[in-house]
Order: structure tokens, then C-alpha cells, then sequence
């Protein structure tokens, strides 16, 4: 089992370090000091960097990081990505750390197209296709394709633990309890989170069980889901795609 626990950046990134022994991964990295003072800190040596997709907030560190360490570098092969040592696609294998299993490379397009996430059976560092309570803006693929991707994790393991990279969780719960207001689960939740927030704590990572409870864009097919939107929108919809479509931009502009 990895030990992995989250390195705050920026104003509400994640960069997430995960061990086995003395040797170490970490995921998405937007800049390099924190996690070169963790790594310190806990005597690790690191042994891989895992890249979701291209935004700056998640690779801008990579290259202070190879200045001390000069480490494999793991990334979705269709983006521009200039630091990457191995590019990566779907059902690919990384097995960065001696005597773990490895992660498989799932591909998740919707929040940029060529965007990835690593899986190890128990543990999802999914960058940001899946949120508390939420989920990624769609900026590069289609809204068809988020929703295939958010319905893929969902198909994985309800123990699954997911790490994300931001910290959007009471955002995402305000606008969950718009579309569900009657959700118990939701509510306490969202207690639990704020309580989180106020002691200064990270809300993540949740699991998906939590998410199939309480997070509306994989409760496309909940009855109180499906009629917000249709109520949203004004007319009654075909599937649970077009449920999510209008959950999306509803939540682009809430």
C-alpha cells in the first residue's frame, strides 16, 4: 500500500506525494518547492513524476524538480507536454515504485483532450475530471465525452479513493444542494465539509461511494437529478448525457 498525502499549492491546487518505503511519486506538480521541502522533510527519494494533462498548475514544477532529481516523467501522449520522458495512453501500465503494483493510465477527455489519470486497483489521482460534489469544466473536449469519462470512474470500485488536484469541494456542495436540495446525505456532507474547511483540513480524498451519494454529475440518472435539470433547461431530456450537459453549464454560471 502507498502512503500518499497532499501538498497544498497555490491558492487551492493538490499536489499529491505517495511513498512506498523510502522512495516516492508525485502527481502533478505546479511548482517545485513544496515538494522538494517534503521530500526532505520525510527522507524520500523521488522516483517518478505523474502528469494528468498540460495546464501550467500541474507541470509547471516539473522542470526545478528534474534539476535535483532526474526522474522519468509520465504524461497523456496527445499533449504538448515538453517534459515528459514517457508518453502514456490508455490501458498503459507505470510502475514507477519497487514493489508496488503500479497504476494503470486510464484516458479521461472532457477537461482537456488528452487527459489521463492513473489507477492502482485502490487509489485514483484523476488531476481534474472528478471533484467532490463535482466535476472538471469542460474546455477542451465535449460535454459527450466528460460524461463517458465521469461513467467510467464510476464503473471503477465504490472503495476507490480519488485524489484530485483542487480543493473546490463547499463550492461544488452549494451548487449540489441546488440541484438536490433534499439530499440528507448531501447535507451532511456538506456539514462535514465545512467543519473540514474551518479547521484548515483538506476535504479530500473522498471515495466514490461518497460521490455516487452526493455528487449530482454522477447522479445523472437520480430522479431528483434528472427533473432539476429538465426543470433547468425547460423541457424534459432523453439520457442521462443531456441530464449532465445542462448540469454543466448550469454549474458554469452558478
Amino acid at each position: 500500500m502507498l502512503r500518499t498525502r497532499a501538498i497544498p499549492a497555490f491558492q487551492d491546487n493538490y499536489i499529491w506525494l505517495s511513498s512506498a518505503g523510502g522512495d516516492a511519486v508525485v502527481v502533478d506538480p505546479g511548482c517545485a518547492a513544496p515538494v522538494l521541502a517534503a521530500l526532505v522533510a520525510e527522507g524520500l527519494r523521488l522516483r517518478a513524476v505523474l502528469i494528468t494533462h498540460h495546464h501550467h498548475d500541474h507541470v509547471g514544477g516539473v522542470a526545478e524538480l528534474l534539476q535535483h532529481f532526474p526522474v522519468p516523467v509520465f504524461g497523456p501522449a496527445g499533449e504538448d507536454i515538453p517534459v515528459l520522458t514517457h508518453r502514456v495512453a490508455d490501458g498503459d501500465r507505470v510502475t514507477p515504485l519497487e514493489g508496488h503494483a503500479g497504476f494503470e493510465v486510464l484516458a479521461l477527455p472532457g477537461h482537456t483532450l488528452g487527459h489521463v489519470a492513473y489507477y492502482d486497483g485502490s487509489s485514483l489521482f484523476c488531476g481534474d475530471t472528478l471533484f467532490p460534489c463535482g466535476c472538471g469544466r469542460v474546455f477542451e473536449g465535449t460535454m459527450a465525452q466528460m460524461h463517458a469519462s465521469l461513467a467510467r470512474l464510476a464503473a471503477l470500485p465504490a472503495t476507490t479513493q480519488v485524489y484530485c488536484a483542487h480543493e473546490y469541494s463547499l463550492a461544488n456542495a452549494r451548487f449540489a444542494l441546488a440541484v438536490e436540495p433534499g439530499n440528507t446525505l448531501l447535507q451532511a456532507r456538506q456539514r462535514w465539509m465545512v467543519a473540514r474547511r474551518e479547521a484548515d483540513m483538506p476535504t479530500v480524498p473522498s471515495s466514490l461511494e461518497d460521490e455516487f451519494d452526493t455528487n449530482p454529475f454522477l447522479r445523472c440518472g437520480a430522479a431528483a437529478v434528472s427533473a432539476a435539470a429538465s426543470q433547468r433547461c425547460g423541457h424534459p431530456l432523453a439520457d442521462e448525457a443531456e441530464v449532465f450537459a445542462v448540469l454543466r453549464e448550469w454549474k458554469n454560471g452558478f
